[in-house]
């Protein structure tokens, strides 16, 4: 969800993709059947010259993308099912951390072949991309260790100084929460959530919304702050393909599937804590 990034629109347009509404009704691409060719068979012969699939990424949301501690290592639940699916298609993986705003700009300007960023499958980027859905998530309250606010929901939020990510869904949820609260929040930007948090800790705000596998990592990691249960705007995350790209994307879904069923899948995110937001099938353009 920071990651639910309402795109850099004006990038997007000016990219020459869509920015109005996509048309209601319009029916979600099949994934490839599980039955005929593999994952591998399916990927495009220029991707398979190439010899790699490109992933880009933009690091800092444990345990979905991370540095291995002291090294510039990419780890996390994105980078292991990114390095997964390459080796599906037969690709090494090639991770590149770039700018999360800078993420669907590079699909469409050819740079890297995938994006994997805790990327929410939302209609407004279904105009530049299309999304192969992997993983199940919203976004959560987190206060500080104690809730001395006593913050329970997003009403509670209302006449308090909140934090939230700039060009984030999360950021979303507080705006329309603001449009009903009678006192209205203080809402500081931040550029991430580790920002945020720092903001928390100086107590110049009281309360932020994370993405609920983020927030529960850094909850669990520092000690210091309280994750309320319930999860806001929850939906499927997904890898996002140029939609030109159909072909690997069919790939990719059908490389992602083979996973799912192989056990694979379930053993990544188990690693990283995120078992809850699994899925039992992969599907392409099912987002909101």
């Amino acid at each position: 969800m920071r990651k639910h990034l309402v795109i850099a629109l004006a990038a997007v347009c000016a990219l020459g993709a869509g920015c109005g509404r996509s048309t209601s009704g319009t029916a979600a691409p099949t994934p490839p059947s599980s039955t005929g060719k593999s994952a591998k068979d399916l990927v495009p012969e220029a991707v398979r010259k190439s010899g790699e699939l490109r992933m880009a990424t933009s690091e800092g949301y444990p345990p979905m993308e991370m540095y291995k501690p002291g090294t510039q290592e990419m780890t996390g639940v994105d980078a292991d099912l990114a390095v997964a699916v390459g080796a599906r298609l037969g690709l090494r993986t090639r991770i590149i951390n770039a700018s999360f705003d800078g993420l669907i700009p590079g699909l469409q300007g050819g740079r890297w072949d995938i994006a994997m960023a805790a990327l929410s499958d939302l209609e407004q980027r279904r105009k530049a991309v299309d999304f192969v859905d992997y993983f199940n998530a919203g976004g959560s309250i987190m206060v500080k260790k104690g809730n001395p606010e006593a913050i329970k929901a997003l009403a509670d939020l209302c006449g308090k100084k909140v934090v939230l990510a700039k060009g984030s869904s999360n950021l979303e949820i507080g705006k329309r929460q603001n449009d009903k609260c009678a006192q209205k929040m203080e809402i500081m930007q931040s550029e991430d959530a580790p920002t945020g948090l720092l903001t928390i800790d100086s107590g110049r705000t009281v309360a932020t919304i994370v993405d609920s596998p983020v927030a529960t990592m850094y909850a669990k990691e520092t000690g210091k702050y309280d994750v309320l249960p319930e999860q806001y705007d929850a939906g499927p995350w997904g890898i996002a393909i140029d939609k030109k790209q159909t072909g690997l994307r069919d790939a990719v879904a059908k490389a992602l599937q083979e996973l799912v069923d192989n056990g694979e899948y379930g053993k990544i995110l188990e690693k990283y804590g995120t078992t809850a937001n699994a899925v039992a099938k992969v599907t392409i353009n099912t987002g909101a």
